[in-house]
């Protein structure tokens, strides 16, 4: 069970480096900061086309990478949750 306190550490990294795209997108445009916010796919894009920043690697990359862990770390750990509770009890 120790990788769902890093599946909560990789998504708070991830939500962080979201807050910068969301934030410059509205900056841009409200239109733009909508489709980011509402259409999941577009984020990529923006992130890739549009977003200028000067840690624009760090950023995007710290973002792709942690949202990538956040789900490996939280399937890894549902399953270790799950093998833990299908076991039958020892028997004295």
């Amino acid at each position: 069970m120790p990788l769902l306190p890093l599946a909560i550490l990789s998504g708070l990294i991830a939500l962080v480096c979201a807050a910068f795209l969301v934030l410059h997108a509205f900056r841009r445009s409200v239109g733009t900061g909508v489709m980011v916010l509402l259409i999941p796919c577009y984020v990529f894009f923006y992130a890739f086309s549009q977003f200028e920043h000067r840690r624009k690697g760090l950023i995007v990359s710290g973002f792709m990478a942690c949202t990538v862990l956040a789900a490996v770390f939280l399937g890894l750990g549902a399953h270790g949750l799950a093998v833990l509770t299908a076991r039958p009890p020892p028997v004295f």
